[in-house]
């Protein structure tokens, strides 16, 4: 979006900019505050909360800002935003409720504290972009309801490959085509890599080797497409997608004979993602029709080929470069780079990484037990298949075989957790089918709130 540079100049001029609070201090974020202080005018992000302040501290640092403040309760965060001084807090509720900030990125990765960021966040009028598709993935159209319900927007961030998928689906529609397929690029996909075999590749780029497992184990590309079919309404085309693998060295535009072409134009269209693509390496891709013979001749032209599938793609995706823009179309034009359409589409599920036995309890999401699988939301319902999401800290009831689908029935649930008691709620609201009914559920029959 052009216009978002010209709307930050005039909030820098007019000396208004955008103030934002952080919540996490890992490897993003780091590139995120380095982005908002140098590269980004007529923004400021007065406030990084985590859990231990240093390390939020070493944010702000490593950006050049040397004099951050501790803020050790609300009114000390909201007079060092009055003064101008930039807050370090071990508590990420503050950052939600202080006057003086306008939205709240959260980019923890952790899916209990980032359900109680979006809710506090959102009960407190506060605009909410998640770089954080494990929970997006698991509770983002009940948040919807709630943001659309406060007046505040819920949005992934563009730069990640979600956010950037969608630019280019709305772009795609603009011109006159129909999108029937949204795209992920990956180099590698092993769903049993697990943090030792990830180490040494996140020791080399100082990140969690969790969460780069996640991405290897194809539990993170899951999520990310979950969260593209629920902006769009499409669908997978099996459990766990198609995922074909590219011939070696093969570019991008051979992905129109990767996918049975039957399965993208009968119905909604499909999420989905390629192997092995050598360029672009890092980008996404969208393959959409055109039924207009004129068209198709003026495509065929432009050296788009001749149908009846096109690609179009974006070469790249620049994580934190791009996410203060992200930030600035929520707060200055209410619009969402990615957010839930009107239901959820397609979750994901989770599937025994090993043979697992009666009475463990499942660690973390990129660990050693489970990875991610996307499959469409009815299917879920009806199978009663345990969300990836919800997966960390349940007790199994009896032994799973590896590559088996966990269902509600096999394991025993954490007590207390907020984001179960969203997901409950989110069941319910969707499976109504009246508005007054929907009205009910949130006005009475939750147990969301009362958890916050």
């Amino acid at each position: 979006m052009i216009i978002v540079d010209t709307a930050l100049a005039k909030r820098a001029a007019a000396g208004k900019p955008i103030r934002v609070g952080m919540v996490g201090a890992g490897f993003m974020a780091k590139g995120v505050a380095l982005q908002i202080k140098h590269h980004t005018p007529g923004m400021e992000l007065v406030a990084i909360a985590n859990r231990t302040p240093d390390n939020a501290r070493q944010v702000y640092t490593e950006a050049g800002i040397q004099d951050a403040v501790e803020a050790k309760s609300l009114t000390e965060l909201e007079e060092n935003i009055r003064q101008g001084k930039y807050s370090i807090t071990n508590d990420a509720m503050l950052l939600c409720h202080a006057e003086g900030i306008d939205a709240i990125l959260e980019v923890t990765g952790a899916v209990e504290l980032g359900t109680h960021v979006a809710m506090e966040a959102i009960r407190h009028g506060k605009h909410i972009i998640m770089m954080n598709a494990e929970v997006d993935g698991t509770i983002g159209p009940i948040l919807k309801v709630y943001a659309d319900k406060a007046g505040v927007v819920f949005t992934n961030v563009d730069g990640d490959q979600p956010g950037v998928i969608m630019n280019l689906y709305r772009y795609v529609k603009s011109i006159g085509m129909k999108p029937v397929l949204c795209g992920n690029i990956k180099g590698l996909h092993d769903p049993y890599r697990n943090p030792t075999t990830q180490e040494g590749f996140a020791k080399r780029w100082g990140q969690n080797p969790a969460m780069v497992t996640s991405f290897a184990d194809g539990t993170k590309i899951s999520f990310e497409q979950a969260i593209v079919a629920n902006g769009t309404g499409m669908r997978v085309a099996k459990r766990g997608m198609l995922g074909p693998y590219a011939p070696q060295g093969a570019n991008i535009r051979e992905s129109v004979n990767l996918f049975p072409l039957e399965e993208l134009t009968n119905g909604p269209g499909i999420v989905d993602y390629v192997v092995g693509i050598a360029e672009p390496a890092g980008g996404v891709f969208v393959l959409a029709t055109q039924d207009n013979p004129a068209q198709q001749h003026y495509l065929n032209y432009y050296k788009m080929g001749e149908g009846p599938l096109y690609c179009f793609y974006t070469p790249y995706h620049l994580c934190h470069l791009e996410v203060p823009l992200t930030i600035a179309r929520a707060v200055l034009f209410q619009d969402a780079a990615l957010a839930p359409l009107d239901k959820p589409y397609v979750e994901v599920v989770a599937a025994a990484k090993t043979d697992l036995k009666a009475g463990q309890t499942i660690d973390g999401i990129g660990h050693y037990m489970t990875y991610g699988l996307c499959e469409n939301a009815d299917v879920t319902a009806k199978e009663r298949l345990l969300p990836m999401g919800l997966a960390e800290g349940c007790v199994l009831k009896r032994d799973i075989p590896k590559d088996q689908v966990l269902t509600y029935d096999d394991v025993v649930l954490p007590q207390g957790r907020l984001v179960d008691a969203l997901r409950e709620e989110q069941n319910l609201y969707f499976a109504a089918t009246e508005d007054e009914s929907r009205h009910n559920i949130l006005r009475h029959g939750h147990k969301a709130e009362a958890s916050v």
